[in-house]
């Protein structure tokens, strides 16, 4: 198999059989085109691809380092695994020659997640902050401009009230909201990460604000989709991160808050109220528990809490604290004589 038809072969299997969008297709085929053609840089003839080996792969991830940062250059990485096993499948190569290379670790940033009072001023805002229109607007407008508003503050609140990500807010229909038996609103993720899904409860501010929504949603749409822009389509996360940054202005927050902000104040403060991380893994809809240990570095209330209770050295230094400094009685001192 010769390179051409290789990759021609390699834009159909992303296409058709993976179902990938036209433009993560051209994402992965500009890999296999990079990588190509710093074989060809490296002078001589043209490596073949049954001659492909790890030596090849290597040498090309050497030449992306000092120009790219560790994850981007293992998103390279994963494309060229891809294409490789695909080549393996064909027959094309023996063995995948970057099936023992490891990718560079990726620094792990701590989750950006908002103090309680930023957050309560964040999803309030789009019925407490003012935010002056930039036209004058006509009597129908002004009503759907206020029904809009309901809109944001329901988003907010399910985006915080349910730690949800952003994508699926956006996908939620109104049958996925629920009560269960002990009356307790219930949102049901349908098409989380993964294709997993899960039942994760919501507090009542989210469900009023979900309530005089859903009494307005009728002037956008009679459909299902939960939250629709003003067209009447579903909202889409683009729309919800524009709107989540207008309101955190609106409302003088001084971090830009972002939906998945939203998503990691929900877990900081849960793990601050003292909720367990195999509680928190279900509701966030981890499939690891690891990830959800990261929020653990950011609730540093929590973690000190955990250790005085837990810590001999520390029960031991607050139960001396709590008795009476040594000489502190009526003449006991050691100065009183």
């Amino acid at each position: 198999m010769d390179w051409p038809l290789a990759t021609d072969g390699f834009r159909a299997y992303l296409a058709v059989e993976r179902g990938y969008s036209p433009r993560t297709v051209d994402s992965y085929l500009r890999e296999v085109d990079a990588f190509r053609a710093g074989l060809d840089a490296r002078g001589g003839e043209p490596l073949p691809i049954a001659a492909l080996d790890a030596i090849a792969v290597r040498h090309h991830l050497a030449g992306l380092f000092g120009h790219n940062q560790a994850a981007t250059i293992g998103r390279k990485l994963s494309a060229l695994r891809t294409f490789f096993r695909w080549l393996y499948r064909k027959r094309a190569i023996a063995a995948n020659p970057a099936a023992a290379i490891r990718g560079p670790k990726k620094k792990r940033p701590l989750p950006r997640a908002l103090d309680i009072d930023d957050t309560f001023r964040l999803v309030e805002a789009p019925t407490t902050a003012a935010r002056p229109p930039a036209r004058r607007r006509s009597d129908a407008e002004a009503v759907r401009a206020a029904a809009l508003r309901l809109r944001d503050q329901a988003i907010l609140e399910v985006l915080y009230g349910a730690g949800l990500r952003v994508s699926e807010a956006c996908n939620l229909d109104s049958g996925d909201l629920d009560r269960d038996r002990y009356g307790t609103l219930t949102v049901t993720v349908r098409r989380g990460k993964g294709g997993k899904s899960r039942v994760v409860p919501l507090g009542d501010a989210a469900g009023r604000a979900l309530a005089a929504w859903q009494a307005a949603r009728g002037a956008f749409t009679r459909g299902p989709v939960l939250f629709v822009g003003a067209s009447g389509g579903r909202l889409t996360p683009r729309s919800v991160q524009r709107l989540t940054r207008a309101w955190g202005t609106a409302a003088g927050v001084a971090a830009r808050p972002t939906p998945h902000a939203l998503r990691h104040s929900f877990a900081t403060h849960l793990l601050d109220g003292k909720v367990d991380l195999r509680s928190i893994q279900e509701l966030l809809g981890h499939a690891s528990l690891s990830s959800t240990q990261i929020y653990t570095k950011v609730s540093l209330d929590h973690l000190m809490t955990v250790y005085d209770q837990a810590h001999p050295r520390a029960r031991a230094e607050a139960a001396a604290a709590a008795l009476p400094a040594a000489g502190s009685a009526p003449g006991g001192g050691p100065d009183d004589r």
